[in-house]
Order: C-alpha cells, then structure tokens, then sequence
C-alpha cells in the first residue's frame, strides 16, 4: 500500500501583504490541511482565541520549551516571543495531514534546519509598496507607531525571498490561493513524500503485486 507523509506548507510575507487572508482561504477548501498552532508571549487582540490562534504563554514557559527542545522553530517579533510546538506538527506528518505555517523568515529558516525535507516554503510578495501600507491601515489592528514599525521592516522581510522555493504576487486574493493550491497538490505527489512506494513498484516489476 502507498500512503503520504504529510508536508509543512510555509507561507511567509510582510506584514499586510496577505499571507493571513490566503491561510484561511486554504483551510476552507484543503480537508487534509491544518493550521499549525503558534505559541507567542505577545498579549491576546481581541476576538482572539486561546488554542485557535494562539497558544498565549508567558515569557518563562516559552523559554523553558525552547530548553527544553519542544519547539521546531522560534523567533522573536516585535519584542514577543513566537514558536511551533514540536509535537503536534510531527504527529501530523506521520498521519498523511499537511501541517499550514504562517511564520516570517527566521522561522522557515530553522524549520529548514530541522526538518528540510518536509517543507514547502512560498513567500508572498504585496503588488506595491503603497498597497502594502494601505492593507496595513485599513485592518485597523495596530497603532500607527506598530505600521510604522512594520513599513520599515518589510524592505528587509521581502529581501529574504531567495531563500524560499516558490514565490506569488498577491495582487489578487482568490488567484493566489488557487495557485497556492496548486503548489500544493504537486507537492503531495513527490516521490520521497510517497510512503511504500519502492515496494509497491517492486510488486508490479516481478508481478507479485496484485
């Protein structure tokens, strides 16, 4: 029998550029997709859900999971601390389920540390950079220090797109997702992600498969 091993789709992009709305759009219509659950220090938005968005912790018990190796990724972000639980994320690949990353670049770049050969990486990139702050404003979610904040650093953010296996100009939401999708779809389908597959072609080569 051949069966998959899951994957860890990675989406990256500054801020605004609309790596949250894509995520959700991709839930809705991959079954065999799951967001990964961060751990973050940072303080609850509002209409935030402890467990759904985050896992909300306090400073000392993100540092003593980092000691004690339970995370496969970590990265400090505008002064909070934000991470992947090691646990939950293997034991979705071993089942066959894609496990959905929303991190920054320091976060794909350990994640390829410790487990390059489950990763898929896709940085989105925002239409402009006009476009990038007015997504920003119109979210409502930061003071204008914080958007300032993250204008500055998206020069920065975008220079990392080398580093990533594909790349999507979202000037379109529906179009990125579907070519997200698409990525997607191709990937499960590698040979090193196909589980029995030596085996099985065995059986067809000597005709003991039935």
């Amino acid at each position: 029998m051949i069966t998959r091993r899951g994957l860890m789709l990675v989406l990256s992009s500054p801020s605004g550029a609309g790596k949250t709305s894509i995520s959700r759009k991709l839930l809705e219509r991959e079954d065999e997709l799951s967001m990964s659950v961060s751990v973050t220090t940072r303080p609850r938005r509002p209409g935030e859900v402890q467990g759904r968005d985050y896992l909300f912790i306090d400073p000392t018990e993100f540092q003593l999971m980092a000691n004690r190796n339970e995370l496969l990724e970590h990265a400090k972000v505008f002064g909070n601390y934000y991470g992947t639980p090691r646990g939950a994320v293997e034991e979705a690949l071993a089942a066959g389920k894609d496990v959905l990353f929303d991190i920054d670049w320091q976060g794909t770049q350990q994640l390829a540390a410790n487990a390059r050969q489950d990763l898929v990486s896709v940085f989105i990139l925002p239409p402009s950079t006009r476009e990038l702050e007015r997504r920003l404003r119109t979210r409502a979610q930061d003071s204008e220090e914080v958007v300032a904040q993250r204008m500055a650093k998206a020069a920065d953010e975008i220079s990392h797109y080398p580093e990533y296996q594909y790349i999507v100009l979202n000037d379109d939401i529906a179009a990125s997702v579907e070519k997200i999708r698409a990525i997607l779809h191709a990937e499960r389908l590698k040979r090193e992600r196909l589980v029995g597959l030596p085996d099985f072609v065995r059986g067809l080569q000597d005709g003991s498969g039935d």
